[in-house]
C-alpha cells in the first residue's frame, strides 16, 4: 500500500486538514495520521502535483525520505510531551524511555539523526517546546509562575526562570508584560 510522509502534521487538526483535501482531490486513502497518508493506490504526476501545491498552501509539505519522515514523528512525539498532553504514565517517563516507547528504534540512533538533520539535540528541542508552552501559558494569564511550574512538571520556579531566561533571554515576568508578540507557531520552534 503506497504511503505519504508529509512534513509539520502537529495535531489531530493537521490530520484533518490534510484528509480534507484528499478529499478535495478525490485521491482515495485508507488513513490519515501524524505525518502520514496511507493511500489506497499510487498517484498519478497530476495527482501528485495538486496535492503538493494544496499541502503548501496550508504549511505542509510531501517528505521523500524515511529519514525525514523519522525526524517528523520524533518532533510529534516531543511536542506531545513537552505540552504534557500525554498520559500520567507517560509524564513520569524519562524523554527517551518515552521516545523509544513510540518510535521503535535506538534511541542512540534517534538521537544522532535527529542533531544530524536539525543541527540541535533532542533535548534541546524538548525544552524549547517546553518553554514555548510556557509562554502560552503566561500570554492566557490565567495560572501564576508557580503554578505553571507545576504545571508543566518544573522541579521549582527558579528552574523553570533559569531556563526560561536561558531560552528567551528574557525572565517570565518581563516576557509577561510584552505579550505574545515573542511566540513562536509549534513549526517555528
Amino acid at each position: 500500500m503506497p504511503q505519504l510522509l508529509i512534513k509539520n502534521m502537529v495535531c489531530h487538526r493537521c490530520v484533518l486538514s490534510v484528509e480534507q483535501i484528499l478529499q478535495q482531490l478525490n485521491i482515495p486513502y485508507t488513513e490519515v495520521t501524524i505525518g502520514e497518508v496511507q493511500l489506497s493506490k499510487e498517484l498519478t504526476a497530476s495527482e501528485k502535483k495538486g496535492l503538493i501545491e494544496k499541502l503548501q498552501s496550508i504549511g505542509f509539505e510531501l517528505i521523500g525520505s524515511h529519514q525525514s519522515g523519522l525526524i517528523e514523528k520524533i518532533k510529534h512525539w516531543i511536542i506531545l510531551k513537552a505540552r504534557n498532553e500525554t498520559t500520567e504514565k507517560e509524564k513520569k517517563w524519562k524523554l527517551s524511555e518515552y521516545l523509544i516507547h513510540h518510535i521503535p528504534n535506538e534511541y542512540t540512533y534517534l538521537s544522532s539523526l535527529f542533531s544530524e538533520v536539525e543541527g540541535r539535540t533532542i533535548e534541546n528541542y524538548f525544552i524549547e517546546q517546553r518553554i514555548e508552552k510556557v509562554k502560552e501559558l503566561l500570554v492566557y494569564n490565567q495560572l501564576n509562575l508557580s503554578e505553571i511550574a507545576v504545571e508543566m512538571d518544573y522541579s521549582s520556579v527558579a528552574h523553570l526562570s533559569a531556563q526560561f531566561k536561558k531560552i528567551t533571554g528574557l525572565t517570565p515576568s518581563h516576557f509577561k508584560s510584552i505579550g505574545d508578540q515573542k511566540r513562536k507557531s509549534i513549526d517555528q520552534v
